[in-house]
């Protein structure tokens, strides 16, 4: 099941939280149910050309200070 990371607008808490079909999520530290859901990186493996192996992280950038969630966001 999925867990997905919450930034709470009245406390400013970032946490985790595992919601099941329509459950609202709660602050642990406030127990504000005003949240917002956070687009979190994921990791993952992929394969180059020969076979070795890439690990890389969603979210992350080679451009410094960029703050785009991809490469394709600010246009390198």
């Amino acid at each position: 099941m999925p867990i997905y990371e919450y930034h709470c607008s009245n406390c400013k808490k970032i946490f985790e939280c595992l919601v099941l079909g329509s459950e609202q999520p709660e602050c642990p530290v406030c127990r504000s149910t005003d949240v917002c859901k956070l687009m979190s990186a994921c990791g993952f493996i992929s394969k180059e050309n020969g076979g070795q192996t890439v690990k890389k992280a969603a979210g992350t950038s080679a451009c410094s200070g960029c703050t785009a969630s991809s490469c394709s966001g600010c246009g390198h």
